[in-house]
């Protein structure tokens, strides 16, 4: 959940409470919706049933893993747990890797073992960053670490600007991509520069790769030659690979050791995860050797939302990246999100079609009078064409005209 989200969720009092049940009843008309949709582009709107999901698992699990040994037990390494971890460090070229049951408590772990070894508890990292805006503060209430901002700009900080920072550091934690400005990247020499000029400042590299895994076609290089840049690597299990939960933090051998120290000191060294595990082994052989083929039909997506959305006369909007640099990017247009969100749900009831999931506002530091979503080109995008993807923007402007009153005007489309 945002944290946006949070603040609405948590509203005290009765039109909290009322307000709280209103979301509720929108929440299961649009899910609704999008299950009854004949076509839906952006992967991750429609949600499975839990029937569903365990009858993927049963499905899919045989093929990844011998479900004939015994289950895991504390993450033993003759396991499932075991066998994830190595094809995980594999996937990446690292020594090593370590299983956790979620993203954060990976992420603080990584930053509380660099702290020690380095002994220095600043990080360098993005306002942006998902450690600053979606994992409460953690870095500094759990693990008593501060943060400062090489840049403020939405983008990833740049080598002239790691050597300006001010104030020695003991890590420099890189998101990529980094999700809320937009799933933006560097060029492989921008982030060679940066990665080298943390090294310049004495200062470990912890890459924050949750969606690493979709990153090699920007750079033209595989992800071990990638994850080799950085002193420790967390990627998640269903951000791109479509798994059940979990994480993984690879490094070297040592580094990994001592993560699991911390893992069980932080309460993540569960009893049994084989779901997760299994999810995620199924996730690695079926889509990371899809994920080049979604990065560059994300690119055909865009263009032609672009393109529909500009035929369709809409005074302003965004399409960022224009050009995107994985398979996910985000859409502005200049509608409350109540109004887009409403016509998204019209479109699925009455065309049968899902182009965007949700709206939202771009939060504190986004203009006003905006809102923004986020695409994803996976598995269900390929069977779109250009030309499919044209016609549902126009029709989804239609229904935006249609919630309000005829708003939404016409004129030259902006990309």
């Amino acid at each position: 959940m945002r944290e946006a989200d949070a603040r609405e969720a948590g509203a005290g009092g009765a039109d909290g409470a009322s307000g709280g049940a209103a979301r509720a009843v929108g929440q299961e008309r649009r899910h609704a919706a999008f299950r009854a949709a004949r076509r839906v582009l952006p992967d991750g709107v429609r949600r499975d049933t839990v029937r569903e999901r365990l009858d993927r698992l049963v499905a899919e699990a045989p093929d990844a893993y011998d479900l004939d040994t015994p289950a895991d037990v504390y993450g033993n390494d003759d396991g499932v747990i075991g066998e994830l971890e190595r094809r995980t460090a594999g996937a990446l070229g690292a020594e090593a890797a370590v299983f956790f049951p979620t993203g954060t408590m990976a992420q603080q772990v990584a930053l509380r073992c660099w702290a020690g070894r380095t002994g220095s508890a600043t990080v360098a990292g993005h306002p942006l960053s998902h450690l600053e805006v979606h994992e409460g503060d953690a870095f500094a209430v759990v693990s008593g670490l501060r943060m400062v901002h090489p840049t403020n700009a939405p983008r990833p900080p740049t080598a002239e600007e790691i050597y300006d920072l001010p104030e020695p550091f003991g890590t420099l934690a890189l998101e990529l991509p980094l999700r809320d400005a937009g799933f933006v990247l560097p060029s492989w020499d921008e982030l060679t520069a940066t990665v080298g000029a943390a090294r310049d400042r004495e200062a470990v590299v912890h890459f924050d790769g949750a969606r690493l895994w979709e990153c090699g076609p920007h750079f033209g290089r595989p992800l071990p030659e990638i994850a080799a840049l950085a002193d420790s690597v967390y990627v998640s299990y269903y951000k791109s690979l479509g798994g059940i939960a979990g994480a993984a933090l690879a490094g070297s051998e040592d580094f990994v050791e001592e993560a699991r120290v911390w893992r069980h000191r932080y309460g993540g060294r569960l009893f049994q995860q084989w779901p997760a595990a299994l999810a995620a082994l199924a996730g690695l052989d079926r889509e990371l050797p899809r994920l080049p083929e979604y990065v560059a039909h994300a690119k055909v997506v865009a263009h032609a939302l672009g393109e529909g959305l500009a035929g369709a006369g809409v005074p302003w909007f965004r399409v960022h990246p224009a050009v995107p640099h994985t398979h996910q990017f985000q859409v502005w247009l200049p509608q409350p999100p109540a109004l887009l969100n409403e016509a998204v749900v019209r479109q699925a009831v009455e065309a049968g079609t899902v182009l965007f999931g949700g709206w939202r506002e771009p939060g504190p530091g986004g203009p006003p009078g905006v809102a923004l979503t986020e695409v994803m080109a996976g598995a269900a995008a390929l069977g779109w064409t250009a030309a499919d993807i044209r016609s549902a923007a126009g029709e989804f402007m239609d229904f935006v005209r249609r919630v309000g009153g005829g708003a939404g005007g016409r004129g030259k489309g902006v990309g």
